[in-house]
């Protein structure tokens, strides 16, 4: 990471501190346009608040290349940026610009000028693209990079691609309500957020709301404690297309589940879209109401799998071509990513940053043996889940396979048992355990759990997760049983 503070002081000569017009960079960027994309990742990492307050009043001055100088309202917003942001926002550089990059803040001298009530007023920005607020709805911001165009396709979700198309062209008419689910990371919010980017490029004057379910509930308890409930469900039930994230969190909320169940009816019958994500299918939701359930099946519920290798080999280039790195990372790092990072697209994405800020930050150039340096974290958890490493070796003497080892001894059934699709008490319950100790001990991704487990897929293996931890708090002597296996097996790291 490039150290701000032993960047060169401005001189009056340098063009950095020169007057005039912005110039553009020699990366063929003007200061705004380099901004803006450093700007975009930020928004991905700090809340909302942080980044409206700190971050939208700012606006690039100056930018040659390898240092960027920020306008800022004043000093104190100047000094607070330049301690809390900056060296984030240069951490951002070799993924958003190819390159390391030095990022300044100083006080914008035309916005001293402004009286104070005007400092934390963003300026009008270029590119800025949010939902707007429609009729008081607070609403979480739209990525630019989450649409159509930058969405991958493959075996693992061509099914929701098509049906989130299907609902662009055709809101409200055509898979009303549209359910996607899958693990964290696999592009539900993407696919979510690209029907409205569509929506809105073709009827601009449609009323949209993005929320998560979290924020949806927040608002809902702030208007009943302000006695204001009518104004909520006014705002809910008047947009058009209506986007909600992570519907498992309405489990248990009894409350919530009501005033959604209502917010719902009135939209579906209004005929106006709803989409929905959750990290497992409707009927998979613990303590969910049937009444939700049967609507949120009513329409069409699509799953995201995890990406085979060629569809991870397609997404990384994809994003070596959209971030203009074809020429920085060589097609064998490319793949050799690909076939150790396999758990999600998040993952994939982050491996990639990592691996830039790391052979910028040593002056190397991007080789295989570079890329097994800079994400030998990730390579050791393929190791530890009893897979090759790359490299050889293992880092930990727990594996899934001692797992079911462990387990199959236990509980007296073999490893084939754990593995084959027999659902007999005897083997069911070994089997949920077995799949509950390799999340505990190894962390391994859900679909990689089921893949281990006679191929499974990931609803099956939440609710084993699930019914396991139900039943360690409900019976003292299973919850001694699995506890022991633990302490044995944890005996066998290295």
């Amino acid at each position: 990471m490039p150290d701000v503070s032993s960047s060169p002081a401005l001189s009056p000569a340098s063009p950095l501190a020169s007057p005039g017009p912005p110039r553009a960079s020699t990366l063929g960027l003007t200061p705004a346009e380099a901004w803006s994309r450093l700007l975009d990742r930020a928004r991905e990492d700090l809340t909302e608040q942080t980044f409206r307050t700190w971050l939208e009043p700012t606006e690039a001055l100056r930018f040659d290349g390898n240092t960027i100088i920020v306008g800022a309202p004043d000093q104190f917003a100047a000094d607070w940026n330049d301690s809390k942001h900056s060296q984030l926002l240069a951490a951002y550089a070799p993924i958003a610009l190819g390159q390391p990059l030095s990022v300044v803040f100083k006080v914008h001298e035309e916005r001293k000028t402004r009286p104070q009530m005007d400092l934390f007023v963003a300026p009008p920005a270029a590119q800025q693209r949010a939902v707007q607020q429609q009729n008081g709805v607070s609403t979480a911001p739209l990525s630019d990079r989450y649409t159509f165009e930058h969405f991958v396709i493959g075996k693992s979700n061509e099914l929701a691609a098509a049906a989130a198309q299907a609902v662009a062209q055709a809101p409200g008419k055509v898979y009303n309500p549209l359910f996607l689910y899958g693990d964290t990371g696999l592009g539900k919010t993407h696919l979510m957020q690209a029907v409205a980017h569509d929506v809105i490029l073709r009827l601009p004057e449609t009323r949209i709301t993005y929320v998560g379910t979290e924020q949806f509930t927040n608002e809902l308890v702030a208007s009943i404690q302000a006695r204001t409930t009518n104004d909520f469900r006014r705002r809910y039930r008047e947009t058009d297309l209506l986007l909600i994230d992570d519907v498992q969190f309405l489990k248990g909320k009894e409350a919530t589940q009501d005033e959604f169940f209502h917010t719902f009816n009135a939209l579906y019958e209004a005929g106006r879209q709803i989409i929905l994500t959750s990290d497992r299918p409707p009927s998979e939701i613990p303590g969910l109401e049937a009444r939700l359930v049967s609507r949120f099946q009513w329409g069409m519920v699509a799953d995201i799998e995890a990406p085979d290798l060629e569809h991870r080999i397609a997404i990384l280039q994809h994003k070596a071509q959209l971030d203009h790195l074809e020429h920085t990372i060589p097609e064998d790092v490319i793949r050799f990513i690909a076939e150790h990072v396999r758990s999600s697209i998040r993952e994939l994405e982050g491996s990639i940053i990592k691996l830039l800020a790391y052979a910028s930050l040593r002056h190397r150039a991007i080789t295989v043996d570079v890329a097994a340096e800079a994400l030998h974290d990730k390579l050791r958890g393929r190791a530890d889940d009893g897979r090759d490493d790359g490299r050889g070796g293992s880092t930990s003497g727990i594996t899934v396979e001692t797992i079911q080892d462990a387990v199959a001894r236990e509980w007296g059934v073999t490893t084939d048992g754990l593995k084959s699709k027999t659902r007999t008490k005897a083997l069911t319950t070994p089997r949920q355990v077995a799949m509950f100790l390799c999340r505990e001990l190894l962390g391994v991704q859900l679909v990689e759990i089921g893949n281990a487990f006679g191929g499974r897929d990931h609803s099956t293996v939440i609710h084993s997760l699930d019914r396991v931890a139900t039943e360690i708090t409900a019976d003292t002597m299973f919850a001694q049983r699995v506890g022991n296996l633990r302490s044995g097996l944890e005996k066998l790291r290295s």
